[in-house]
């Protein structure tokens, strides 16, 4: 797959002994886990801030070619629900920041209470946009965020695909179409299982297909039982084959 219009990774770079071996032997956990994969989803930054330093050393620990995704603090997302958010957004700015160019893109996940509000939802993402140009994508958990398309094309906002699906948009990716952004987190068990090879097939060239005209980013957040990985790495190297025939 090509590693400039598709990254592959998973929330959080944790090597379960399963597929440790896969990966680089020597260095932090983020670098060999950076050895194989091409980017990652920060979700400790939903719980807690990180400390500006601890930011520029991850940064400083990868390739040049790796991407970080941070999730919004749900201080802005839960507890403020989007309102008022200068501050908080230029305290969380300051610390993901010192990612510098490897900071791929924000991960706005919305709670399943929070109904779309046009209003509200064009001050944040204004608000957030005079702090931020990059790629961001949204997650909303809320029906009612289908009324949201418009607003997303025009704020450059993109929204996630998401499975197992919750709300009749989470099948594809919606809003800005110059990027798009799926989380997997495992089925039928959520968080545990792996997908299955005819699964990861179809993906693949759904990915594929997707990365003509878009940056794409696949995110497997099945991690509880070590699935992330071995899915991540299946999409990133898809297995080799000779005559129809797995080699």
């Amino acid at each position: 797959m090509n590693s400039h219009s598709i990254r592959v990774g998973c929330a959080g770079w944790s090597l379960s002994r399963e597929h440790a071996e896969r990966f680089a032997a020597d260095g932090t956990h983020l670098q060999r886990y950076a050895s194989k994969l091409n980017c990652v989803e920060i979700n400790s930054s939903f719980y807690r801030p990180h400390r500006p330093q601890t930011y520029a050393r991850w940064a400083a620990s990868v390739p040049d070619d790796f991407s970080f995704s941070v999730k919004v603090p749900k201080q802005i997302t839960h507890v403020q629900r989007l309102e008022e958010c200068a501050v908080a957004l230029d305290e969380f700015q300051a610390q993901c920041g010192q990612l510098g160019d490897k900071l791929g893109c924000l991960l706005v996940q919305l709670p399943p209470s929070l109904v779309f509000d046009a209003q509200v939802a064009e001050d944040f993402f204004s608000c957030l946009r005079e702090r931020f140009v990059g790629p961001v994508v949204v997650e909303p958990r809320h029906p009612s965020w289908v009324e949201a398309e418009p607003l997303l094309q025009a704020q450059r906002i993109a929204q996630a695909a998401v499975d197992p699906s919750r709300i009749a948009t989470d099948p594809t990716p919606g809003g800005w179409r110059g990027f798009r952004y799926w989380r997997l987190h495992g089925s039928p068990r959520i968080y545990h299982d792996a997908y299955d090879a005819e699964y990861l097939s179809r993906l693949r060239v759904i990915l594929a297909e997707a990365a003509a005209d878009a940056e794409v980013w696949c995110v497997f957040d099945n991690t509880a039982s070590g699935a992330a990985l071995a899915n991540a790495l299946d999409i990133r190297y898809p297995p080799r084959r000779c005559c129809g025939v797995p080699g």
